[in-house]
C-alpha cells in the first residue's frame, strides 16, 4: 500500500507520543509498504541520522516565525500555562501547515490512505479532512484529570484553559471535522471513547502503545549489570510535575526510615524542569542520568528490582510496558494508563487518594517488593509474558495493517 503518515513529531528521542508516527512509518516501510512521512523540521536531524531509509520520503513542516514568536512569549509564563495556552496555539498553526503539505502531496501522487497517529488527545481537532483519501486517526488516549486532592498542582490558569478546551472541543471539531469524517477512529480505552467530542460509526479499540522486543529484551537470569547492592528502583520519563517525583522521593525517605538497613536507591532516566527540585532535595542514593537513548535506558533498567511511576496524570505509560518486557515488576499509580497495563500479577498499583497519605502507600509498596524478592521476580516474569502476548509492536503493526486494508481505496 502507499501510505501517508502525518504527525507533528516523529522522534524516538523526545519521549511520549512523539515516537508513534516514527514507529508506524519505519515498521510499515520495513514490511514493504510505500511510506511518505510528514513531520516537523525539528525532527530532520534525527530522521536523517537514525532512519536513512525513511529520510528521502519525509517532508518537513517549517518552523515559522509565528511559532517562534509565540514560543518566546510563552517562555514568560509558568510551565502549565505555557503548554496549555501558547503550546496549543503553536500546535494549531503547525497542524494547519501540515494540512497544506498533505494536500499538496495528495495532489501530486496517489495514496491508498492517510494515517494520523498523534496527537493522541481525543479532544484535539484534526485538520485532515476533505482530502479525497481515507483517513485513519489514532489510537487516541486521553480524557484524564488529576486524582482527587491533586488538582491544585495544575494551577488555576491551567485548569481554566483545560476546562475551556473541553467545553469548546465540539465546536473545534466542527470547524476542523477531520475526526467526524475519518474512515476509522482508533481509541485505547472506554475513558477515551467518552472524551471524544464527535460521534462516529466506526470506532475501534486497540492499545496506544507497544514494545519493540528487539530493543527491550529480557536478559538471562542474573545477567543484569549489578550496579549496586540493595533494592534498586528506576524512573524513566520527563521530569515534569505531573509525574509526582517529589512523592517518589518522599516515599523512599519513608521506606528507609521504616527499614534503616535496607539500601533503597533510585536511578532517574530523563530530564526536565523538575531536575532542579530533585537536585535541591539532595537525597542520597538518587542518581540522575539525563536523557538516554532507548538502548541506554534498556541497559540501565535491566536488572532493576522495580520500575516506579507514581504519575498523577498518565494517559498511557509506554515505559511500564518496556519495564515489563525486561522482566522488571512495576509500582505505579492506580490512575489512568498504568491501570490499563499493570495487573496484580505484574506489579503493584497504588491508589493516589487520599492525597495526604499517597507517599505512605507508595512506601508500603516499595517495602512489599523489597521484602518479598521471590514474589517480585514472579511479577517480573508475568509482566514479560503479558507484554509478549498483548503488546509486541510487531503484533500492533499487523493489527494496523488490517485496519489499513479495510479502508484503503
Amino acid at each position: 500500500m502507499r501510505i501517508l503518515i502525518a504527525g507533528e513529531n516523529a522522534s524516538a528521542r523526545k519521549g511520549g507520543e512523539a515516537i508513534l508516527p516514527l514507529i508506524y512509518a519505519a515498521k510499515m516501510q520495513a514490511r514493504g509498504h510505500d511510506i511518505v512521512l510528514v513531520t516537523h523540521a525539528r525532527n530532520r536531524t534525527e530522521i536523517e541520522a537514525d532512519f536513512p531509509a525513511l529520510a528521502p520520503f519525509t517532508h518537513y513542516i517549517a518552523d515559522a516565525l509565528s511559532h517562534r514568536v509565540l514560543w518566546a512569549l510563552g517562555e514568560r509564563f509558568p510551565e502549565a500555562l505555557r503548554d496549555r495556552a501558547f503550546g496549543n496555539m503553536i500546535a494549531l498553526l503547525t497542524a494547519w501547515d501540515m494540512r497544506q503539505i498533505v494536500r499538496r502531496l495528495i495532489a501530486r501522487q496517489s495514496f491508498d490512505l492517510v494515517h494520523q497517529p498523534i496527537p493522541v488527545s481525543p479532544a484535539t481537532p484534526s485538520p485532515l479532512y476533505g482530502l479525497g483519501v481515507p483517513v485513519v486517526i489514532g489510537p487516541m488516549n486521553g480524557g484524564m484529570s488529576y486524582p482527587p486532592g491533586f488538582a491544585a498542582r495544575e494551577g488555576r490558569a491551567a485548569r481554566a484553559f483545560l476546562r475551556l478546551g473541553r467545553m469548546t472541543a465540539r465546536l473545534a471539531n466542527r470547524l476542523w471535522p477531520g475526526k467526524a469524517q475519518a474512515a476509522r477512529l482508533l481509541i485505547a480505552n472506554d475513558r477515551t471513547r467518552r472524551a471524544l467530542p464527535v460521534t462516529h460509526a466506526s470506532i475501534l479499540t486497540m492499545p496506544e502503545n507497544g514494545v519493540d522486543l528487539a530493543i527491550w529484551t529480557a536478559p538471562p537470569p542474573h545477567a543484569g549489570p549489578g550496579l549496586r547492592k540493595g533494592f534498586r528502583l528506576v524512573f524513566m520519563g520527563r521530569l515534569i510535575g505531573l509525574k509526582g517525583l517529589d512523592l517518589t522521593l518522599q516515599a523512599i525517605e519513608i521506606a528507609r526510615a521504616r527499614k534503616p538497613g535496607l539500601n533503597i536507591t533510585l536511578d532517574i532516566l530523563g530530564d526536565g524542569p523538575e531536575r532542579a527540585m530533585i537536585e535541591a532535595r539532595g537525597l542520597p542514593g538518587v542518581y540522575l542520568h539525563g536523557f538516554l537513548t532507548q538502548a541506554e535506558c534498556a541497559a540501565r533498567l535491566t536488572g532493576a528490582d522495580a520500575l516506579i511511576l507514581n504519575s498523577l496524570r498518565e494517559c498511557g505509560g509506554a515505559i511500564i510496558l518496556e519495564a515489563m518486557a525486561l522482566g522488571v515488576p512495576v509500582i505505579a499509580s492506580d490512575w489512568g494508563g498504568p491501570a490499563d497495563y499493570v495487573t496484580p500479577e505484574t506489579g503493584i498499583l497504588v491508589p493516589p487518594a487520599p492525597a495526604d497519605s499517597f507517599a505512605d502507600r507508595l512506601a508500603d509498596a516499595i517495602l512489599q517488593m523489597a521484602e518479598n524478592p521471590d514474589a517480585a521476580r514472579r511479577m517480573g516474569q508475568a509482566g514479560l509474558a503479558r507484554v509478549r502476548e498483548k503488546f509486541d509492536w510487531q503484533q500492533r503493526i499487523c493489527d494496523m495493517e488490517e485496519i489499513y486494508r479495510s479502508v484503503a481505496r
